[in-house]
């Protein structure tokens, strides 16, 4: 071999390096083989125009790790299932406690039914102005897609507000039939509500009552998802239930796990909350100490 074959195989090697790490160029479309679940990504430095990012590690949580929401799930394994299966099925806000499983529940769900064809793309709230081309990249294919957007709520005058309406029930083309929005929220109009806005009630002559138009505005976008599953505190006993599954995740024995109870509950008071994420945090803090 040459120096100059050297020199090329060299520069091919380097080339083929920097494409891999570039950001894919607007509206490309992924390798859809590469991963179950993207995020969209926006171009920096520019003003429109994004590109699916593969996630390659995806949290290995299942719907049996999931424990005294067994409510919840059924609906949303349910509305899944259906979505997979090509039948009707609707958007869905999960709104309600935190540390609950809101979020964890719809990766349960990729988990469970991505063998099947579903895949989830992630998306920012700030981004959420892109969804018509999220939606027109994989209209096409024949995979089923969950555009997920956690932790969902909005402040006055934020464009992503009107454009999630838009996506969901407003626009003059039809929602692609292999696409669902699943949003998670802790408040369940997804905008603030003040006592202001009872203001611009109006009472008449007979005595009815007229709601005002900022309040029809809050709630028209949370209307907009066809189910609505709310999360709700747990229990004591539930989350010590919570914590005894995630330690014998990570190999604690009945009776260490039974020893543990009487910290789980002080590592709760210490954060004021029972919900299944500090339950998950002091599993992870304890089962690594002993």
């Amino acid at each position: 071999m040459t120096q100059l074959d050297q020199f090329l195989q060299r520069a091919e090697l380097l080339l083929a390096h920097i494409e891999a790490i570039l950001p894919a160029a607007a509206g490309t479309a992924p390798d859809w083989a590469a991963a179950i679940a993207f995020r969209w990504r926006r171009h920096s430095g520019r003003s429109q125009g994004g590109y699916l990012q593969p996630v390659k590690h995806i949290a290995p949580i299942a719907l049996s790790d999931l424990h005294n929401i067994a409510p919840q799930k059924e609906q949303i394994d349910q509305n899944t299932r259906q979505f997979v299966m090509g039948k009707p099925a609707n958007n869905v806000l999960l709104t309600g406690a935190r540390g609950t499983g809101k979020s964890s529940l719809i990766k349960a769900c990729l988990n469970q039914y991505a063998d099947q064809g579903l895949r989830l793309i992630e998306v920012d709230k700030d981004d959420l102005a892109d969804l018509p081309d999220i939606v027109d990249m994989v209209a096409s294919r024949p995979e089923r897609f969950i555009v997920f957007c956690d932790d969902l709520s909005f402040e006055e005058g934020e464009s992503g507000y009107k454009a999630l309406k838009v996506a969901l029930d407003g626009s003059v083309s039809a929602q692609s039939d292999n696409v669902l929005i699943y949003a998670t929220s802790n408040r369940r109009h997804l905008m603030p509500e003040r006592m202001s806005d009872n203001a611009t009630y109006v009472h008449t002559e007979d005595g009815d009552l007229h709601p005002g138009e900022t309040v029809e505005e809050k709630i028209s976008l949370s209307e907009r998802f066809g189910l609505w599953v709310t999360f709700y505190p747990f229990r004591q006993d539930d989350y010590l239930e919570i914590v005894a599954h995630w330690l014998g995740h990570f190999g604690c024995s009945p009776e260490q796990i039974e020893a543990a109870r009487g910290d789980a509950l002080r590592w709760a008071l210490q954060r004021s909350s029972r919900s299944g994420r500090v339950a998950w945090q002091f599993a992870k803090d304890h089962a690594g100490k002993h």
